[in-house]
């Protein structure tokens, strides 16, 4: 019998009550902890309306529902306290209950949090890092002020870290640099085998530039409308779809106007599952700006269905590892008008080729860089070192637990 039975994973969030890549990467982490054959407890908020029915893994709200970004699109200090005290008093209450805690590094306060929880407890503690960021994207992100706190606050929980996971070459030189020295697991990667994904060999007409997710200052949303115009003077019916919304949407609708964009560039906001799957797999590329990212996964779900994306080359940007230029995509040296809409005409080049290598490049991946391996190397590690195991309890649903 495996030495770790019952494992919690704490983030603040649960996908699909909330979306991101941090929220997916966590579920399926349950997922695949729960299907191993371990008793999996979520800890996290409140993030529905009714009771969340049919989940195969335990969860368990810690804390009521919170407002995690503030208008600009920072994480909120006051819901980060909040979460981390309402998660460290739980796990106070449970400290005897689990073999091995997986905790977000984001936000920092949630590895203090644990720790202290479960001092002295045995308990194994595994903190995922999604990014680590130098002093200097601290201050740029949140101000100088609160920037340099939150930079010594993530040293000091680094320091605090025995056992780390990142997903990019990028986070564990980030590690490295912030003078981490533990036992360091790079995941092999974070897909899921889209067998629904529909491979689409040609995309549709009139072709189109397809961006989705948040608009917030780092993803560089405003610069598609210009960079798009651009490319229309090699590819004059190319047209643009951005998807989402967020606090920089105005400024997005304000570079369409500027770029003479509002015949060819629709913004319909958040969207269903559906028609994202369908908007994503007829595009022509996906092109995704931002200077910063931990991962990436949005290069994977358009790989699936052979579309090819475009990336920003930059120092935090870690998506950049997932794209092998002219297979399933292409680099554009910064986000300025000619780099990004010259990149953008490569991609919508390349025609049926690309989109044939791209969705070659997806199936290669799908079998080498699995949500499964990276989670069997987290178990290998944690069965390795756990010196107790208590009584497995095999649960589903949802725990009612009063966030007091």
């Amino acid at each position: 019998m495996p030495a770790v039975q019952r494992i919690a994973v704490a983030y603040d969030c649960l996908y699909p009550y909330t979306t991101g890549g941090g929220e997916r990467l966590y579920r399926a982490y349950a997922e695949r902890l729960q299907r191993s054959g371990r008793s999996v407890d979520y800890l996290t908020t409140v993030q529905w309306d009714d009771r969340p029915v049919g989940e195969p893994f335990h969860v368990v709200p810690v804390t009521g529902r919170l407002r995690l970004y503030g208008p600009n699109g920072v994480r909120r200090t006051a819901a980060a306290l909040a979460f981390a005290w309402a998660l460290f008093k739980s796990l106070r209450r449970r400290r005897k209950e689990y073999d091995a805690v997986i905790v977000s590094g984001l936000p920092v306060l949630n590895v203090f949090a644990v720790r202290a929880a479960l001092a002295r407890s045995g308990v194994r503690v595994v903190v995922d890092y999604l990014e680590v960021w130098g002093r200097n994207q601290w201050a740029e992100y949140a101000g100088p002020l609160t920037g340099t706190v939150a930079w010594l606050l993530q040293r000091a929980a680094i320091a605090l870290t025995d056992t780390a996971t990142c997903h990019s070459q990028l986070t564990a030189r980030q590690l490295r640099t912030e003078r981490y020295r533990g036992e360091l697991l790079i995941s092999p990667g974070l897909i899921e085998d889209s067998a629904c994904a529909e491979f689409v060999p040609s995309p549709g007409a009139p072709p189109y530039v397809l961006y989705a997710g948040r608009h917030i200052p780092d993803k560089q949303v405003d610069k598609l409308p210009a960079a798009v115009a651009h490319a229309r003077r090699s590819l004059p019916d190319l047209r643009l779809v951005i998807l989402g919304t967020g606090p920089t949407s105005d400024a997005v609708r304000d570079a369409v106007a500027r770029a003479d964009g509002t015949s060819w560039a629709d913004l319909p906001g958040f969207v269903s599952e559906e028609r994202l799957e369908e908007l994503m797999a007829n595009a022509a590329c996906l092109v995704n700006p931002s200077r910063r990212e931990g991962y990436g996964l949005v290069v994977v779900e358009a790989s699936a269905h052979g579309t090819p994306v475009v990336l920003v080359e930059g120092s935090g940007n870690a998506a950049t590892e997932l794209i092998a230029p002219g297979v399933n995509g292409f680099l554009a040296p910064d986000a300025g008008t000619p780099a990004l809409g010259d990149a953008i005409v490569r991609a919508v080049g390349g025609g049926d080729p690309l989109r044939d290598t791209t969705r070659q490049w997806y199936e290669e991946a799908v079998r080498t860089r699995t949500v499964d391996r990276t989670v069997s190397a987290i178990l290998a590690s944690l069965d390795e070192t756990t010196p107790h195991s208590p009584d497995p309890r095999a649960r589903g649903g949802i725990e009612e637990e009063s966030p007091s």
